[in-house]
């Protein structure tokens, strides 16, 4: 029995080279719209990701009282974080806040820095989760919010 001769057959695949990688794509191209990107369409329209919350959150500005004390437990926080030479004043209110539902709030805010007799005017945002959901008897307690983080400072 003769042994099938390898040089031949790459020989083969070096010439139709193009033509494979060309089969190749297509051949992913299809299987992905045909088949993953239904599962994946599926996978979006359920309520896998879903989470039930009173508080659906909105795209626009607000001020409401859980969003004046999550901009309140932002300027302490970052009080808690400045410099021992800094001293820092804060903003009446933010420039802008963003109830994104389930409780989380995006704080827009400037805070005014001074350190060695320069002051600087800062804008920061603070994005924080109140953990007690539609219970707000205790919102003035931060051990009930989490900082996810703040930037821009």
């Amino acid at each position: 029995m003769k042994k099938p001769d390898m040089s031949s057959f790459t020989a083969r695949l070096k010439k139709h080279r193009i033509l494979i990688l060309v089969v190749g794509l297509l051949t992913l191209s299809i299987s992905q719209q045909k088949f993953l990107m239904p599962l994946v369409y599926d996978v979006i329209k359920s309520d896998l990701f879903l989470i039930d919350s009173k508080d659906q959150g909105s795209q626009a500005p607000i001020s409401t009282p859980l969003s004046n004390i999550a901009f309140m437990h932002c300027n302490n926080y970052i009080k808690s974080k400045a410099a021992s030479d800094e001293s820092i004043s804060f903003a009446e209110k933010p420039l802008k806040a963003w109830d994104i539902g389930n409780y989380q709030y995006v704080i827009n805010a400037e805070i005014n820095v001074t350190s060695n007799s320069l002051t600087t005017t800062k804008k920061y945002t603070c994005r924080i989760t109140y953990d007690n959901g539609g219970n707000e008897e205790d919102a003035l307690n931060i051990d009930n919010w989490s900082i996810i983080g703040v930037t821009d400072l």
